[in-house]
């Protein structure tokens, strides 16, 4: 958090509000029974708790909200959630807890938050290593691991401890994070309360956040108010911040800034400022700091003074006086203009190329010159923009839905195209398909396709999978029947540990693969979870120009790969891009937007992503790379 003079700190309070559960505990929860009941190899139940921890993780309201205007059958309204599952809530909602939560965390008392972020350690390791060494956390965890009693188990081994040990130090570096696409809910929902209030002109979350991070450490929210009544809105403002529902912590309660920390474990700071300083503040608590210290220094070689109150020039009066006049700061484009840039979009305030290229459309613009500026800012991927989905999962293999429900829910979202990408056979864990699986799939997407152009509508359901690529590069379907899909995507899913040429060796034989189009999840890694793999991406990026493969950004909130710096690389190369969701329910197309937050923080336009084109053009273009 960055700290201004200009916000008073005086008078400061520690508040405890009541408690109330929000939609990431109550989530929590119920994946926690899902956890439960697969260590007690229960059937079916673990499948349910999690589909329905899912809705409430994608609600754009509060559960509490919802059971307080229509109690329980408001909660029977939430998808996947029926009457036994709408009783546990409201208990918990209640009493912060319900009778089979609690005889099943007395049977295996362990902290699984802290357990489960370890790779590799799932329900019934987890349940083993308690059974055993009476592991409960996850100091537990390193102590075991660390005097080598982990090796000794049967199914696990001395790579397995090993692993384990990698896993811990990486959950370590990870934590007082959050990914992005778990906050944003929450952050849309405080914003949106402030921005009611009477009084209140702007709310905007600054920080890494609105720079659109994959992390975020903490939430930095800024208020203008309007001249009149200044204090009294400020004041109810601070009032409404410190008691809403999602504090779990009052930290620090003033009269223009109060700090909290809410019950996800996230500190959220709000400021409240007059509407002229605005601009000024919303580029300062942006960031990023490299940026900043960019900006500084142009203005300091302008004669300029830039802080968070605005853009401030020296007027030299006579008697060889002085005075700092304030010429910019009431909107952010006053104040990069002021300094002889464009706005730069926030994703891009990362010092890494982007004041020079907003110096040169600054000096086009001036010159009334039409057109790109050479060197300039891209023109950036839209949100919303995206027209298909070429990752979607159904429960075929591991998603929570049937493909009509995705393709309806897909069309709802506003979307025109899907691909079917299920998991084929070699990835068993998800009851991969085979060739008469995907024969089958084929015959049934079909059907759909039909029903769905019978009612009037254009929408389209392409034939695909997520084909499993073995260690050594070879496909695990026969090119027969990859001929018969309307497009073929491939991925990396095991032998992570393969040394860095090895590993890329491996890709690029899949990549040159004659049939393939799109290669998923390019360095495999899972944000707070699992390092990417060992691979040379300059490598991958050459052979998927060559080979005429496209490179997914993948925007499932715990992948985001590529990330930003690997888009632009993949950009500069010319190689296309395809931003799919990784949809395993119907909830998650809504993390379409959180792929193109990606792609802009790589400088990619609407022309770099290919599915941004209607379905016809988007396979006929795709299919087109292979014949360059």
């Amino acid at each position: 958090m960055q700290n201004s003079g200009f916000f008073d700190m005086m008078e400061l309070i520690i508040i405890m509000p009541t408690r109330t559960l929000s939609n990431h505990d109550i989530a929590r929860v119920l994946n926690e029974v899902a956890t439960y009941y697969d260590m007690e190899g229960v059937p079916f139940k673990p499948r349910a708790y999690e589909k329905v921890a899912l809705s409430i993780e994608a609600l754009d309201r509060e559960v509490a909200d919802l059971y307080q205007e229509g109690g329980a059958e408001a909660l029977r309204s939430i998808p996947n959630v029926g009457e036994g599952l709408a009783a546990h809530i409201e208990l918990l909602l209640k009493k912060g807890t319900f009778p089979e939560y609690k005889r099943l965390k007395k049977k295996i008392p362990v902290k699984l938050d802290e357990l489960t972020g370890i790779e590799g350690l799932g329900p019934k390791s987890i349940k083993t290593l308690y059974e055993k060494l009476r592991i409960k956390n996850l100091a537990d965890l390193e102590r075991a691991a660390k005097t080598h009693k982990i090796r000794a188990l049967s199914h696990f081994g001395e790579k397995s401890e090993e692993k384990i040990v990698r896993g811990i130090e990486f959950l370590k570096k990870s934590t007082g994070r959050f990914l992005l696409g778990y906050i944003d809910q929450l952050v849309h929902t405080i914003e949106e309360r402030l921005k009611q209030m009477p009084g209140v002109g702007q709310v905007t979350t600054a920080g890494s956040y609105r720079r659109r991070q994959e992390t975020i450490g903490d939430i930095d929210i800024l208020v203008s108010v309007k001249p009149i009544s200044r204090d009294q809105v400020t004041k109810r403002v601070m009032e409404t911040f410190v008691n809403m529902p999602e504090v779990a912590e009052v930290l620090a309660h003033g009269k223009t800034k109060s700090m909290v920390r809410l019950s996800t474990g996230i500190q959220a700071d709000v400021r409240v400022l007059p509407e002229k300083f605005y601009g000024a503040a919303l580029q300062y608590f942006t960031g990023s700091k490299d940026h900043n210290v960019l900006t500084r220094k142009i203005a300091i070689a302008k004669g300029l003074k830039l802080n968070e109150y605005g853009v401030f020039k020296n007027i030299k009066l006579k008697m060889k006086n002085e005075k700092w006049v304030r010429i910019a700061g009431k909107t952010e484009k006053e104040v990069y203009n002021a300094l002889g840039l464009v706005l730069i979009p926030p994703e891009l305030r990362t010092a890494s190329g982007e004041i020079e290229a907003a110096r040169q459309n600054f000096l086009q613009q001036r010159k009334k010159l039409g057109g790109q500026a050479r060197g300039g800012l891209p023109d950036l991927i839209s949100y919303g923009s995206i027209r298909g989905d070429l990752q979607v999962q159904t429960n075929w293999t591991d998603g929570h839905d049937t493909i009509e429900v995705m393709a309806q829910a897909a069309a709802d979202a506003g979307l025109e195209y899907i691909a079917i990408t299920d998991h084929t056979r070699a990835l068993a864990m998800t009851g991969g398909l085979d060739e008469k699986g995907l024969a089958r799939q084929a015959r049934e997407i079909n059907k759909i396709n039909a029903r769905f152009h019978i009612n009037g509508s254009r929408f389209q359901i392409l034939k695909s999978a997520e084909v499993n690529v073995f260690k050594d590069g070879k496909l695990d379907i026969a090119d027969e029947a990859l001929r018969k899909l309307d497009i073929i995507c491939v991925a990396v899913h095991s032998h992570f540990t393969l040394s860095e040429q090895d590993q890329t060796e491996r890709i690029i034989r899949a990549i040159k693969h004659p049939l393939v189009n799109i290669l998923f999840h390019p360095t495999g890694r899972v944000i707070q979870k699992r390092e990417p793999y060992a691979v040379n991406i300059d490598k991958i990026v050459r052979a998927a120009s060559l080979y005429g493969v496209a490179l997914e950004a993948n925007a499932y909130p715990d992948r985001l790969d590529l990330k930003d710096a690997h888009i632009r690389k993949a950009i500069e190369a010319g190689v296309k891009l395809i931003i799919n969701s990784d949809a395993h329910s119907t909830l998650h197309f809504k993390f379409l937007d959180l792929g193109v937050a990606q792609a802009r923080r790589g400088w990619a336009t609407a022309k770099d992503v290919l599915n941004t084109l209607p379905c016809e053009k988007f396979l006929k273009t795709l299919k087109g790379l292979k014949k360059k």
